[in-house]
């Protein structure tokens, strides 16, 4: 029985791409993985990687023995969660920058219309709390509204009723995402007493100080314009194919079967090698490794290289020894996060593509002009109905 299995590096671009000053003109020296390896130098060690494409790419070395490439981000922007979902098959609408100080009125009104009790619970502050029990304001970890936040206390608003509370926000707002999420070990009060001004008319909660991640920690979140069923994890549910998300997929990609979102890089990869090991059946595996992200918003090359090269030796060591002869595992990249560059966002850069399995030639697949491409691959590959958007290239690195 087959496997295919995407692994996500997140944050891992290799060098701006050249549409970058309609986004962040500042990224336009951004690269980072050239970045870190030229701060870390021989303190990086990331061999397999490097022989696998990375040397191709970035510093013109002989092509690798497995298949190798790099993507175009299709979506606007650089993000996670966008990203995602371009990879999963489904490229998100061009979207606007909203800030609560804006639209708090529109979005109240509309709360207000489907039942919602809705008050201003600081003076002077454009966020509003929903029936005594979620706050809606800015996000504060993305670029400026980009993001609209729906933070709840679970003890007052079961995630359930904040999932329909974030779907109204969403139909009332035209912003690249709006995150619904909460826990229960948080109360309303320290979820307001965490809200604070960041930039110039943006208000938001500090979701970090708010006691909302942890055990009980769950979120929901919504795209604009994202065709959900046409994504390969939808596709693959209504065909009975088991889908793993691990590690960030978990929350940024719905699906139906397990879902663990995993945070630390030794554990997730440790639960990875254990999964695949167990799996008896055809069964595809979604993987982020997300702590690469957060390394980048911390701007910390040390971390980031360390977890380079823990995913390195774990690729080389324990994964690709366990693919069958029929498995395929694709290794790539969701955006970039340059931890050099003078900021803590992510940085709009090409990525990545590496492909692996005994059946894969040695061959190049080119740009892709979306990381759709991948989405479109994995249905291909368990012969499912395609993707909204992207373009197979099962055909090109394999000889049927």
């Amino acid at each position: 029985m087959a496997k295919m299995t995407l692994i996500v590096i997140d944050s891992f671009g290799i060098g701006a791409m050249d549409d970058y000053e309609q986004y962040v003109p500042s990224d336009s020296h951004a690269n980072t993985y050239k970045h870190i390896r030229d701060i870390k130098r021989e303190d990086l060690k990331i061999p397999f990687m490097y022989a696998s494409g990375l040397g191709t790419l970035v510093d013109n070395e002989p092509a690798p023995r497995n298949a190798y490439g790099y993507a175009r981000l299709a979506h606007h922007g650089a993000d996670t969660y966008l990203g995602h979902q371009e990879i999963a098959g489904s490229c998100p609408k061009k979207s606007n920058r909203r800030l609560m100080s804006a639209i708090h009125g529109e979005i109240k009104e509309a709360l207000e219309a489907s039942g919602y009790s809705v008050i201003y619970p600081i003076a002077g502050c454009p966020v509003l709390l929903v029936n005594n029990a979620a706050v809606v304001a800015d996000n504060l970890e993305s670029a400026v509204g980009n993001i609209v936040n729906v933070t709840a206390d679970f003890k007052k608003m079961p995630f359930d009723e904040v999932k329909k509370l974030g779907k109204t926000v969403r139909e009332n707002v035209d912003t690249t995402r709006v995150i619904a999420f909460g826990g229960p070990f948080t109360s309303i009060e320290h979820i307001l007493s965490c809200v604070k001004q960041k930039n110039k008319e943006q208000w938001g909660v500090d979701t970090p100080k708010a006691n909302v991640y942890g055990d009980g920690y769950n979120v929901f979140h919504m795209g604009y314009g994202v065709e959900i069923d046409k994504q390969f994890p939808m596709i693959a549910a209504a065909h009975k194919l088991k889908v793993y998300r691990l590690g960030k997929t978990a929350d940024v990609l719905q699906g139906v079967g397990p879902a663990n979102p995993l945070v630390n890089t030794t554990e997730l990869l440790k639960t990875v090698s254990e999964t695949y090991r167990e799996e008896p059946e055809e069964a595809a595996f979604l993987v982020n490794i997300q702590e690469t992200d957060l390394a980048g918003h911390a701007e910390d090359t040390d971390w980031y290289a360390a977890l380079l090269n823990e995913t390195d030796q774990w690729l080389r060591e324990s994964f690709i020894p366990l693919m069958d002869q029929d498995d395929i595992l694709i290794v790539m990249a969701d955006h970039g996060n340059d931890p050099t560059i003078g900021h803590s966002n992510h940085t709009r850069e090409f990525v990545p593509i590496m492909i692996f399995g005994d059946m894969v030639k040695e061959v190049s697949i080119g740009e892709r002009s979306t990381m759709a491409d991948v989405g479109a691959t994995f249905c291909d590959f368990f012969k499912l109905p395609s993707t909204a958007e992207g373009k197979s290239f099962l055909g090109e690195i394999l000889d049927r």
